[in-house]
């Protein structure tokens, strides 16, 4: 989710997925496993498996759960097989969203995603309507640096690195790069001795549209329920909300 504060509304998923550790980790092993099989298992020669990966040790998904995922991929270990869909709409106030889904089964991934839509106020939109309003992004946040470091120093090093775009607000940095840098960027904070709380490539909006407290709590329930999915992987959204509503609705 992106925002008016964007840190306020990535703690606000981390919080959440905080709670559900465990349907986070398996939402993170389906991931590894389609990317491992769509491509080399060798991350060295899969960008899709090494942003995975990177999302994973940000998760602190366990190294056995990785390398099991890896080997159900590449046919050493039994398993279903996973495919990736990706599906549009719009919430309440005309916020759009994209539900990226990896299944194995298609059908119960469609019904699920359009009866959520339904129930909670969305409306489900043709291919290509909305996604042209986003834009794949590599994200890395840093939380809670110590004071004595160099953030001068840091930031020029990320910039080398491959990062775009720097927002220091003090308690935390996000940072973002071409999808493509994302691993080396990450492997640049790992080598400053900082483990990132988030590291991954997502879809940031182009533009977003600002909401209030009432439209803001629709919102959030539908992208909730989604992302409560046994098959939905990620949901994207172009929303603005004020740190003051947000913290409200969080708490």
């Amino acid at each position: 989710m992106a925002g008016h504060s964007k840190w306020a509304n990535t703690k606000y998923r981390k919080e959440r997925q905080d709670k559900k550790r465990s349907a986070i980790f398996a939402k993170l092993i389906k991931e590894i496993t389609l990317q491992a099989r769509n491509g080399d298992p060798d991350p060295a020669n899969n960008a899709g498996l090494a942003q995975a990966l990177e999302r994973a040790k940000a998760a602190n998904l366990p190294k056995d759960n990785i390398e099991r995922a890896i080997k159900r991929a590449t046919g050493d270990v039994e398993g279903v097989s996973f495919e990736e869909i990706t599906y549009e709409g719009y919430a309440t106030d005309g916020v759009a969203l994209l539900v990226r889904v990896v299944t194995d089964n298609r059908n119960r991934a469609s019904a699920g995603v359009r009866h959520l839509f339904s129930k909670y106020g969305g409306n489900m939109a043709a291919a290509g309507s909305v996604s042209w309003q986003f834009e794949r992004t590599g994200v890395v946040v840093l939380e809670d640096l110590p004071e004595e470091v160099d953030r001068e120093e840091l930031l020029m090093t990320l910039i080398d690195a491959g990062a775009q775009e720097l927002d220091d607000q003090g308690e935390t940095i996000e940072i973002s790069c071409e999808p493509t840098d994302l691993t080396a960027l990450s492997s640049a904070v790992r080598e400053h001795g900082f483990e990132p709380i988030r590291a991954e490539v997502t879809m940031l909006p182009k533009q977003t549209v600002h909401i209030e407290e009432k439209a803001a709590e629709k919102v959030l329930r539908l992208i909730e329920m989604l992302d409560d999915n046994e098959d939905v992987q990620e949901v994207y959204a172009n929303f603005d909300i004020d740190d003051a509503v947000l913290e409200k609705l969080n708490a």
